[in-house]
């Protein structure tokens, strides 16, 4: 699926919300590196149940080393992304696995 992703990345075909755009300006995250991210990136989690479109966690670095995590949701022709962040360390493993919550 990775590289389905990839090829309709690369050729331009993938969407990005108003809302979603607003939120990687609040973080500092330009679209280069959203797209870079995803062309050397891993899916760490898939949400195949997901509506209205299977989506996908996908984790990778930037060219500056900063650690990101992007949600897509795909159908056979367009990725959507749906959010962008720099996951948190305290609530990831090496950034790619989540912790156990803790049971107080």
């Amino acid at each position: 699926m990775l590289k389905h992703i990839q090829k309709l990345i690369k050729i331009g075909y993938y969407d990005v919300k108003l809302h979603t755009r607003k939120r990687m300006i609040e973080r500092n995250i330009k679209i280069k590196d959203v797209i870079e991210i995803i062309e050397n990136g891993t899916i760490i989690e898939e949400y195949k149940d997901d509506k209205p479109l299977p989506s996908y966690l996908i984790y990778g670095r930037t060219s500056d080393l900063r650690p990101i995590h992007t949600v897509i949701g795909i159908d056979e022709e367009v990725v959507a992304i749906i959010t962008v962040y720099e996951p948190d360390p305290n609530k990831w493993i090496d950034f790619k696995k989540r912790r156990p919550l803790c049971q107080d």
